[in-house]
């Protein structure tokens, strides 16, 4: 019987973060260490509420929740609460979670965790402010990290913040550079240019709720906010869902394609936060990050309605082709 993959899943819960959750706590070939939370998409107090809410409705309050920074190393902290909501869940307002309590040091947890296990995969879905203070602070444990699969950046699809650069790390653009300079561990750079080609649309979440209203309610309410969002600023119908598919290529790397290269952030001025791919080699430095260009789409959509509703083929693969 194969091990399950020891995961810790850093986050800014947020929409999309939330239903990469719901497809990591549906996946068994995952044994989540332990959700740190950083501030991005909503502050980190918010967000640790947030995860504390989907464990909850998954019945996973067992898995435990580390509040990380509460800002970037040196930028002046910018939300993304203008697209997630205020309350990060797209004003959906569940009630609080006061079952569990959320613990201190998400930078102290992820140290001690690569010091005591090895073969981890850090799964970053948030700004990388949290890596980057572990990393700074006790670089001799990340041997014990297998890899760095990262939601972030962009190559050739145009930025979500700037015209160049994605959120993740315009948020932090020092951290993001940090871990890219100095990770003695690979950086699989899961970017808007696989990203961008995965939106849950009206169809597929009306599938959603057929299969089970439980679990389909839960993604209407917390998505009706991020559908208006996408409809008013890209006229997308539907919303793009990043973070989920970060999972799924832990999951299933042959879901996507890329290539080596050296990746640099930019720090300030006009491009902050642009990652820099150096697909020509300019700068002759060894490669730092795997850069995903294409994705499966379907077959990532197959993946997530599999595990978050349990659907079945023939129908479920009968029912994405009429839908996508």
């Amino acid at each position: 019987m194969n091990a399950k993959q020891k995961v810790i899943i850093d986050c800014d819960p947020g929409i999309d973060d939330s239903l990469a959750l719901l497809l990591a706590i549906n996946s068994p070939e995952l044994e989540i260490l332990g959700i740190t939370i950083v501030s991005g998409n909503v502050p980190a107090e918010i967000g640790t509420q947030n995860a504390l809410k989907v464990l909850e409705f998954t019945g996973r309050l067992d898995i435990p929740v580390y509040i990380g920074a509460a800002k970037p190393l040196k930028r002046t902290y910018v939300s993304a609460q203008d697209t997630h909501g205020q309350d990060g869940l797209g004003e959906s307002q569940l009630p609080l979670v006061t079952k569990t309590t959320v613990q201190p040091d998400a930078v102290g947890f992820i140290e001690q965790t690569l010091a005591q296990n090895r073969q981890v995969v850090i799964l970053a879905i948030g700004p990388l402010t949290n890596l980057a203070l572990a990393l700074k602070a006790r670089q001799t444990v990340w041997h014990n990290c297998q890899a760095i699969i990262s939601m972030g950046g962009n190559f050739r699809s145009h930025g979500n913040c700037s015209p160049v650069a994605e959120y993740n790390y315009w948020c932090d653009p020092d951290a993001a550079a940090y871990v890219f300079d100095h990770t003695p561990v690979p950086i699989k750079m899961v970017d808007l240019d696989v990203t961008r080609k995965i939106v849950l649309t009206p169809n597929i979440l009306e599938y959603i709720w057929q299969k089970n209203q439980r679990i389909g309610n839960f993604i209407k309410k917390i998505t009706r906010f991020y559908f208006d969002f996408h409809w008013q600023q890209e006229k997308v119908i539907g919303c793009v869902i990043n973070d989920p598919l970060a999972v799924a290529f832990l999951l299933e790397p042959t879901l996507c394609q890329g290539f080596e290269a050296r990746v640099k952030i930019v720090t300030d001025g006009l491009a902050i936060g642009q990652s820099m791919v150096d697909v020509q080699g300019f700068w002759q430095e060894t490669s730092n990050a795997l850069v995903l260009t294409e994705v499966d789409g379907q077959n990532f959509m197959h993946m997530f309605l599999q595990r978050i509703i349990q659907a079945k083929d023939p129908e479920l693969t009968e029912v994405l082709d009429q839908i996508m």
